[in-house]
């Protein structure tokens, strides 16, 4: 029987994967707890595994850096090299490479027939007579990219299988045959039937027998009475098998649907392990020390809600890392070790799952975050002073808001935080917040349901219409007079537990014909939680409480902010789902309207920018990418070009490169910072060099952004330029 290569090959990619996630995760145990025979026996295993299953299908690229990484690895074991950063690095390149090799084989891609560089740059390390190898490595350009790869696969799941604990799967079968044994039990109901519908017509036949006979009336009567008393018996044994069975079917039906979501339940430690090396590989990029911990890494999540995850986690360790943590002399200066931390955990949480991000960096400048909504006209200077510290965090979570005084291509762009916000509030039904404390660092806390393939729900009436709210963002639900409504700046709350709660009706939320307040001697409240954010919900009634398939929007109806999707009631009648996270955001949009002012007609104007690099190629690339955004371009060939062009005219924002002839893009920046008509105008530089300290030596002179063109791509540019212009 002839091999079937594809099947095989995807089974190989996917194994191989789980090895490269378990070398990547010991690789870097090595490197924070030192030298260890069992992690290096247990990484060196894996490398093997992986370079004899690529050997048989022959995978000549990913066998040759398998066998290269097994080569230095046996160096390491037999302590004849030692545990030296560089060897990591070389070693997780490794990994990164095998990864993108892997990658291409999935999607059918044909390797190219030159090796990767790395087996080059892993020879290095080995004597000559150990370098011998199938197949040379020479030092040539290889196809697949892998730069910034770890970024990218932070939340990467395989999609096509999904691998199920033996016992888990057994779970599930033995339950099947539960259920099919019940079936049988159905059958002998309908056997039961059967015999109260002929006892039922016997009784019928006598009965008019009783009616036009007078004779022999007494056996008659006695014989009714037998078949009568015979049909009660009947009835009320099948009145107790059906109550006993609707017990047993629940009880089976629920195990089942346990049993199942089981299956497509993933460990959070999936994502967390990746965290961990991208936290690795920012520390070096920063120059920073930070101490990476995990906890709950065992909390398991439906593996729908896991890949969403993956994304949001890694935007937030970002801006830990970037904005958070201090640099080592900073936080000494500050009377804290010069090593940050931080903390990511996970744990369930009333039916769901909250994670916590935590660092003790310097926390968030609430100060700052005024200043930003101010310059950026998203809200007058009164309406920033009667914000809350929760309200001022939450502008955090706006698009393109971001309170780092560089833009870089590891944060500061401000999109990050509006993409978790989305993600976790409308994707997973979930809620994000935010505490800081000065000098003391931030803590982020996400909550999320286990699974999204079922959701317990409460069904209220308001408007003569029915609505389903998930039950994870009910707190508790009230009856009171509504003598107690009180007014709280023009607005109606409740004081519950010394607690002022904002009261609305659904009703008015949902622009619905109300009924008023004075009409209502009661008022029957739901108080929903989002966050650190309350709302008190009236509604008219609760009808009940369910486990309910949501099912998403039509694509028509997806703007409608306040549904999160719908689902169908037990009448086959369509009910909307509303999300608490909406609803608070729409009950408070009236406090925030009056201080959102619309931004001035100039600014849907043409801006003007000004391109400065000494390459005629890069400013006619840049010019190109502008202009196609509606942007009107100049163009100087270096520092004292763009000078003398500045002198003459006052440009809407400056992109400048940073080596360059007479001038550099440093010099430059420092050079239009001394000049008051240039003091507040966004400069970007846009340059090769990634090390910390130029980026650092970008912020000191007073660039607004910091873009590494190896990191450079058309999008990133103008989500900058959109950014740093307002």
């Amino acid at each position: 029987m002839a091999l079937n290569i594809k099947l095989l090959s995807a089974k190989f990619t996917a194994e191989a994967a789980k090895h490269c996630d378990q070398i990547e995760k010991e690789l870097l145990t090595l490197e924070a707890r030192g030298f260890s025979p069992e992690i290096l026996a247990s990484v060196f295993r894996a490398a093997h595994t992986i370079k004899g299953a690529s050997r048989m299908l022959k995978l000549t690229s990913i066998s040759t850096v398998a066998h290269r990484m097994e080569d230095v690895l046996e160096l390491l074991r037999n302590r004849q090299s030692s545990l030296s950063q560089e060897v990591m690095d070389l070693l997780l390149k490794g990994v990164d490479t095998i990864r993108q090799l892997l990658a291409a084989v999935a999607a059918g891609t044909t390797l190219p027939e030159s090796l990767p560089p790395v087996c080059f740059e892993l020879e290095q390390f080995l004597p000559k007579n150990t370098a011998e190898s199938e197949e040379k490595c020479p030092n040539q350009t290889f196809a697949i990219h892998t730069e910034n790869r770890v970024q990218k696969d932070a939340a990467n799941i395989n999609h096509d299988f999904v691998q199920i604990r033996a016992e888990r799967l057994d779970e599930l079968i033995q339950l099947m045959g539960e259920v099919v044994s019940f079936q049988y039990r159905k059958k002998q109901q309908a056997s039961i039937v059967r015999d109260i519908m002929r006892l039922s017509t016997t009784s019928l036949a006598l009965a008019s027998c009783q009616t036009h006979t007078t004779v022999q009336t007494e056996p008659v009567r006695n014989e009714l009475a037998d078949t009568l008393t015979a049909l009660h018996s009947q009835l009320s044994k099948f009145q107790d098998s059906l109550r006993n069975d609707a017990v047993i079917e629940n009880l089976l039906t629920a195990n089942l649907q346990e049993r199942s979501l089981k299956i497509r339940m993933l460990p959070l430690a999936t994502v967390f392990d990746k965290i961990n090396r991208i936290v690795r590989d920012l520390t070096r990029t920063t120059g920073k020390e930070i101490e990476f911990q995990v906890e709950g890494g065992n909390t398991e999540l439906d593996r729908k809600i896991i890949e969403h995850l993956g994304d949001c986690l890694l935007h937030m360790v970002r801006n830990a890392v970037d904005h958070g943590i201090e640099l080592p002399q900073d936080r000494v200066i500050a009377g804290k070790k010069p090593c940050g931390l931080i903390r990511l955990s996970a744990c369930y949480d009333s039916g769901g799952v909250t994670i916590v991000l935590d660092d003790d960096g310097a926390g968030i400048s609430l100060e700052q975050i005024k200043t930003t909504a101010i310059k950026k006209r998203l809200l007058t200077e009164d309406a920033v002073s009667t914000l809350t510290e929760t309200e001022l965090l939450d502008l955090l979570f706006l698009s393109g808001f971001s309170t780092s005084p560089i833009i870089t291509d590891i944060s500061g762009r401000g999109v990050g935080m509006n993409v978790v916000k989305q993600t976790i509030t409308e994707k997973l039904k979930g809620s994000v917040r935010i505490q800081t404390r000065a000098g003391k660092g931030t803590t982020f806390l996400l909550t999320v349901p286990i699974t999204l393939a079922l959701s317990r729900m409460l069904l209220v009436a308001a408007a003569n219409h029915t609505f389903a709210i998930p039950t994870y963002s009910v707190q508790e639900i009230v009856m009171v007079p509504a003598s107690q409504v009180i007014c709280v700046v023009s607005k109606r709350a409740l004081r519950i537990r010394e607690q002022i709660v904002p009261l609305e009706e659904l009703e008015t939320i949902l622009s619905c014909p109300q009924t008023a307040v004075h009409e209502r001697t009661e008022l029957l409240v739901i108080l929903l939680a989002a966050g650190a954010e309350r709302l008190g919900l009236i509604v008219d009634t609760i009808i009940s409480e369910a486990d309910m398939v949501i099912k998403p929007l039509p694509s028509a109806l997806a703007s409608l902010a306040l549904l999160s999707g719908f689902t169908v009631g037990s009448n086959d009648e369509i009910i909307s789902v509303l999300g608490a996270t909406a609803l608070l955001k729409q009950a408070r949009k009236n406090k925030l309207s009056a201080g959102i002012s619309a931004k001035a007609d100039s600014q849907k104007q043409a801006k003007t920018i000004l391109v400065v690099d000494d390459s005629a190629n890069t400013r006619d690339i840049v010019k190109s990418i502008l202009e196609s955004y509606g942007y009107q371009v100049d163009l100087a060939e270096d520092g004292m070009d763009a000078i003398e062009k500045t002198e003459k005219k006052v440009y809407d924002a400056v992109i400048t490169d940073v080596e360059m002839p007479q001038l550099d893009g440093f010099s430059l920046t420092s050079h239009l910072r001394q000049d008051e008509r240039y003091r507040q105008i966004p400069v970007i530089i846009v340059t090769s060099r990634e090390k910390a300290e130029d980026k650092r030596r970008g912020i000191q002179v007073g660039a607004n952004a910091y873009i590494v063109k190896g990191a450079f791509d058309q999008t990133n540019l103008i989500e900058t330029l959109k950014n740093v212009i307002g």
